[in-house]
């Protein structure tokens, strides 16, 4: 029998992919050269497999195969066993940079450390320091013995008239501790106040709080202008002694600054809080209850509702003749 035989090209084509097929099958077989063993190799998977060894285990398939590479990958499962598998080798390679995410803190963060956060407290801390204290507030009658000081702040108001006819009725002099924007806005009432023989007060050009707070030259301007609205506003004709910090918030600083001015700082002893409308019986009950001889009390004929304060008054006055107090002035 006559064999028929393959053309030339053909057989060089067989015989090629048979040497291709030959060489597969040693590498599955036994491994690259100076890699592990095929069983060494599927032992090291077993401890710390790959994303996808992991992945094809969790579905029931044999890891072994699934990590068995085809010709195509050669290289790249020779290289494997000779990398040192970090701590986190199980995780997936789009999971690594999930754990170096920036964390919820942004002193923690690559672009904030925490060393960038001032060692020294920012300037608003400065604020925590207390300014030094006043020591010559007034806050004792001129004559002393059985008499009390009345004192009203921040006015004139539209309260203002109604206090001038109760301290007519009884007799008493007052002193007005007045603001210097309140009295531009009602001279006449200041002019009536001075001409009933009672007596003015600087009370700062619109009340800031907290006093200490401004700055030095602020602190000047309030005080100073205050004193020019008010001299103004009663034509000329007043003499301010004394001058009084909002809230009382005096300081070394601005009790020198008044001095400046010719003035003397006033404070009280008595304060029914009448500006927080706490009720007229507590405004009464609290004067009475705190009044001593030679006190000053502290009311407000300006800046709100002065309804109760008046209403107060109105219990207050007869009161204070009753008890054998005498109306004065603070002390200057």
């Amino acid at each position: 029998m006559v064999k028929a035989r393959i053309p030339a090209p053909r057989r060089s084509l067989l015989l090629g992919a048979s040497a291709l097929l030959g060489t597969s099958a040693l590498l599955v077989a036994c491994g690259a050269p100076g890699s592990p063993s095929a069983a060494g190799d599927a032992a090291h998977r077993t401890a710390a497999p790959s994303a996808s060894t992991g992945a094809s285990g969790a579905a029931g398939g044999d890891a072994s195969v699934a990590a068995r590479p085809t010709p195509g990958e050669a290289a790249e499962t020779t290289a494997a066993p000779t990398r040192t598998p970090s701590p986190t080798a199980s995780t997936s390679p789009t999971a690594a940079p999930t754990a170096a995410a920036t964390p919820a803190s942004p002193y923690a963060s690559p672009s904030a450390p925490r060393t960038t956060v001032p060692a020294q407290p920012g300037p608003s801390r400065t604020a925590a320091t207390p300014p030094a204290p006043a020591t010559g507030v007034l806050r004792h009658t001129a004559s002393g013995g059985r008499t009390v000081a009345l004192t009203f702040d921040d006015g004139p108001g539209p309260a203002t008239g109604r206090v001038l006819d109760l301290l007519a009725q009884y007799g008493a002099k007052a002193t007005f501790c007045e603001i210097g924007d309140n009295a531009k806005a009602r001279p006449a009432a200041v002019q009536r106040i001075l001409a009933e023989g009672h007596r003015l007060c600087d009370h700062t050009v619109d009340h800031p709080q907290p006093m200490h707070a401004q700055t030095h030259e602020q602190q000047v301007a309030e005080i100073g202008d205050a004193k020019a609205d008010i001299e103004r506003a009663a034509g000329g004709n007043a003499t301010i002694t004394w001058w009084r910090a909002p809230g009382g918030d005096f300081t070394a600083e601005n009790e020198r600054i008044g001095a400046d001015f010719g003035m003397k700082s006033l404070g009280w002893t008595v304060d029914p809080r009448d500006w927080s409308r706490p009720g007229v019986q507590a405004i009464v009950s609290d004067v009475q209850h705190n009044l001593r001889p030679g006190g000053v009390v502290l009311m407000h004929d300006g800046g709100g509702d002065r309804s109760q304060t008046v209403a107060a008054l109105e219990q207050l006055l007869p009161w204070m003749v009753a008890q054998g107090y005498a109306f004065d002035f603070p002390q200057s």
